[in-house]
């Protein structure tokens, strides 16, 4: 069946810079926002959007993350004439490997993409929290008669060289680029998501596997030989909220931000509502001691003690006497009687014993080094245990280094 347009979704990366939090899981999986997985934001984008046959391609750890997305349905993305497609590295007549590169994985889905005869592919990254309307950037690429849009956006300056940066004439077509320069000559950064008119990119996808020291990433390969060519490249001006959460710090921060009207982050906007799986779970108990205060709290919660400027998955017990303050707690998550947590990110299933001391404010580092504390998955800690800032534990309890 023809499609104007479909999406390919990279949601294969294993998230190293989370460290623990995605030990069993891969990134795009990892809880967000106390209802929601990393992949839903990209994925109600795609319906919102108006984009109805999506290509999830997965390769780390894909159990987890396959079976959240499932036949599609919270996404309205279970159409037989379209719908959501998970797409892992396969074995065919002549052989196969694991995706290479973000731009293998697609000339190893070629095929797929063919049999809808698009016009145009959008190319997503799995771990990123924005709202973005794909059917504006489109339109923008169908205006400027362009080989590829990239979504863009100004960064700090100090910032820029974690970024591919480019540079754009007064019609905002691209007249260079670089992949996470050293001395950038611009703090326009992309966002890593494209439209591709889909004749052009398969020859270049096709061209690029022919190359034996190509790296097969779009970044460092297609775009800059794309650009040398001649080829139309236009930018797209993303104004709205976008975050990277591929660090733990960058996780917390959008957590934290979805709790602040004034970041840009709106979640219970209804125009552009972002899905998720429900969860089975009874409603929130508060007992009569309680406190909770500019926080998030979901399904399944159960809170005799005090919450504050935190994000609480389904199904966490806070005990009497206990107290979490600038947290965010996945899943499962039970914290016992005079336990304290502070500025930390505590994993799915982890059991905090009586008294315990987790975490800190910035202004406790002894040594004025500070950072977050992580606990792994299931980690549980013995009654009166303290964890410093700025300290990770592994789901036996023991310190990993960052």
């Amino acid at each position: 069946m023809k499609k104007e347009c479909i999406a390919m979704l990279l949601a294969g990366g294993q998230g190293s810079r989370l460290y623990v939090l995605t030990g069993a899981m891969a990134k795009p999986a990892v809880p967000f926002g106390g209802k929601f997985r990393i992949i839903d934001f990209p994925l109600s984008n795609c319906t919102n959007s108006g984009i109805d046959t999506v290509g999830v391609l997965t390769q780390y750890r894909p159990m987890e993350l396959n079976s959240y997305i499932g036949s599609g349905q919270p996404w309205d993305l279970d159409s037989s004439s379209g719908g959501v497609h998970i797409l892992p590295p396969y074995m065919g007549s002549k052989g196969g490997t694991w995706y290479k590169g973000t731009a293998n994985a697609i000339y190893q889905n070629i095929g797929f993409i063919d049999q809808y005869q698009p016009e145009y592919v959008v190319i997503l990254s799995g771990d990123h929290i924005y709202k973005m309307d794909y059917s504006e950037m489109l339109r923008r690429h169908k205006e400027s008669d362009a080989a590829c849009t990239i979504s863009v956006m100004e960064v700090p300056w100090e910032e820029a060289s974690r970024f591919g940066i480019m540079s754009v004439d007064g019609e905002d077509m691209i007249t260079e680029f670089a992949e996470k320069p050293r001395q950038p000559k611009s703090n326009l950064a992309s966002m890593g998501i494209y439209v591709f008119s889909w004749k052009a990119l398969r020859r270049y996808l096709t061209e690029d596997e022919a190359d034996p020291g190509s790296e097969n990433d779009f970044g460092k390969n297609i775009i800059p030989k794309m650009l040398a060519d001649g080829q139309r490249m236009a930018a797209f001006r993303f104004q709205g909220y976008w975050k990277d959460v591929g660090t733990l710090t960058s996780l917390w921060d959008a957590n934290m931000d979805m709790l602040s009207p004034e970041s840009g982050l709106d979640l219970s906007d209804e125009s552009w509502p972002i899905f998720a799986r429900s969860v089975d779970a009874p409603p929130i108990y508060m007992g009569g001691d309680s406190r909770v205060s500019h926080s998030a709290i979901n399904r399944g919660c159960d809170i005799e003690g005090t919450v504050e400027n935190s994000v609480l998955s389904p199904r966490v017990t806070v005990e009497k006497g206990a107290k979490v303050s600038y947290s965010v707690l996945l899943p499962g998550v039970t914290v016992e009687t005079g336990a304290v947590i502070e500025y930390a990110i505590i994993g799915e299933g982890c059991h905090i014993g009586k008294d315990c001391r987790v975490g800190g404010a910035p202004d406790s580092a002894l040594d004025g080094k500070w950072d977050l504390t992580v606990l792994a998955p299931d980690c549980q800690l013995e009654d009166g245990r303290e964890v410093a800032p700025g300290i990770m534990l592994d789901h036996h309890g023991k310190e990993v280094l960052k």
